[in-house]
């Protein structure tokens, strides 16, 4: 402990030594320096050990300089102000990296084309003699460059002003002009459309002196058409009689017409008959049995008393009774399509999904053979890191997803595959799936129900 303590205190002189008169700020740093400083320290940080480090910049050292520029700016600024060791040793990696302008500074003579931003961050880190000074010009500096930048934008943006009220004048006067010249062709046009207005009502008093004209030509008309309606009745009266006339001789040649044309019902009938026995023997030399499909059996229906999936709901079972599950496979010809890995990862998400499967499978195998229904287990291809080589079980037909195609969407192409009628369950729980083969026309069962009735065996 005395031989650590003997190194901290020759440490301490020898860095009041290297710092030469004490030179202290009587401002805080300009921030323009400020933050290259904080870069000089962010490269040299890399260079020390962690033993070299403070203590508090030691959760740093793994950092990269981008992230310890951004999360321990004022943790080195503060070492740097109060750790001397630390800042010369952050001087020493600043001299190793620009010796040049380290011994400009200790000379006292600063390069003239170097930034002084760079100058008196380097002289704050370095603390050759007139550091302070280094350090006041160069905030007067930064503070004199940004005085001319804002003024130099506050001329740019008086100019951009100016630019900006002469064109607001130039297309004012333009667009006074325009409502101007709108104005002038308004007036014309209400002055084109009075004018209209009067040849209007000229165009009306001639067109009321035309009407009480028609009307009284309409009145003339009238009493002319009474006198034609009296002629045409005198002669719909004779036509009338005519028309009797003329219905008496139609009906006598309907008669004679009659009695010609049973002589040719009569061959007519003649050669019907002839055909019929043709064809009932040839039927009979052809042995022709009698027809025993009818038009209406092709049509798929359910007939009365034969069961659907739709009728099962009336047997009074909860939705969560494995015996509905016995009930729908028990349909003729019914086809029982699984949401695999839905029901796996439903009763054993914990095993590893080619157990999962395995033992998925075994059991549909065993349902199969019990009920002799149809049954397909769909797999999301999505989930499989290499091709699966699997020996589907006896009775199940095993289907993964294509790429791009999820096994959602595959279980609704198998459903829409079937025909009409067809007693088709599916198991999932997913809601999505279920609404969209209900409409289908198939059965949802919940994956519980599926698992309950497998572990029965």
């Amino acid at each position: 402990m005395v031989e650590a303590g003997e190194r901290g205190a020759d440490a301490d002189e020898t860095a009041g030594a290297a710092d030469g008169p004490a030179e202290t700020l009587d401002r805080p740093l300009p921030e323009g320096v400020r933050r290259r400083v904080i870069a000089i320290a962010a490269e040299g940080f890399g260079g020390l050990t962690v033993g070299e480090l403070p203590a508090q910049l030691r959760q740093y050292a793994r950092f990269t300089p981008t992230r310890r520029l951004k999360f321990a700016g004022n943790a080195m600024a503060a070492a740097l102000e109060s750790e001397t060791l630390f800042r010369q040793r952050i001087g020493e990696r600043l001299r190793e990296a620009q010796p040049e302008l380290a011994a400009a500074l200790d000379a006292g003579t600063p390069p003239p084309a170097a930034d002084p931003l760079d100058v008196a961050a380097a002289a704050y880190v370095l603390r050759p003699v007139g550091w302070v000074k280094s350090v006041t010009a160069a905030g007067e500096e930064a503070q004199r460059a940004d005085a001319e930048r804002v003024g130099e934008e506050t001329r740019s943006e008086l100019e951009r002003l100016r630019r900006e009220l002469a064109e607001a004048r130039d297309k004012s006067r333009s667009e006074t002009e325009r409502l101007r010249a709108e104005l002038d062709t308004a007036k014309r046009e209400a002055e084109s459309l009075h004018r209209k207005l009067r040849a209007a009502l000229s165009d009306v008093k001639r067109g009321e002196a035309a009407l009480r004209k028609a009307a009284a030509e309409t009145e003339a008309l009238r009493a002319e058409t009474h006198t034609q309606l009296s002629a045409a009745d005198s002669e719909a009266r004779r036509l009338k009689a005519r028309l009797g006339e003329a219905e008496s001789a139609l009906e006598a040649s309907r008669k004679a017409s009659r009695e010609g044309r049973s002589v040719e019902d009569m061959r007519v009938r003649l050669l019907l008959d002839t055909l019929l026995e043709s064809t009932q023997g040839l039927r009979r030399e052809l042995a022709l049995p009698p027809v025993s499909v009818r038009p209406a059996e092709t049509v798929d229906a359910v007939e009365p008393g034969r069961m659907t999936p739709k009728d099962i709901a009336a047997r009074a079972l909860s939705e969560n009774d494995p015996a509905i599950l016995d009930q729908l496979l028990a349909l003729p010809q019914a086809h029982l399509v699984v949401d695999g890995y839905n029901v796996t990862k439903t009763g054993y998400p914990t095993m590893p999904l080619e157990k999962q499967r395995l033992r998925l499978l075994g059991s549909l195998s065993t349902l199969a053979a019990q009920t002799g229904a149809e049954v397909t287990c769909v797999f999301d291809g999505a989930e499989l890191a290499a091709p699966v080589l699997l020996a589907p079980p006896r009775g199940v037909r095993v289907l993964f997803s294509k790429p791009g195609v999820t096994a959602d969407e595959l279980i609704r192409q198998l459903v829409r595959a079937e025909p009409p009628g067809r007693p088709v369950t599916v198991v999932s729980t997913d809601r999505e799936v279920a609404d969209g083969i209900a409409r289908a026309g198939a059965r949802p069962v919940a994956s519980a129900v599926l698992l309950k009735r497998l572990s029965r065996g």
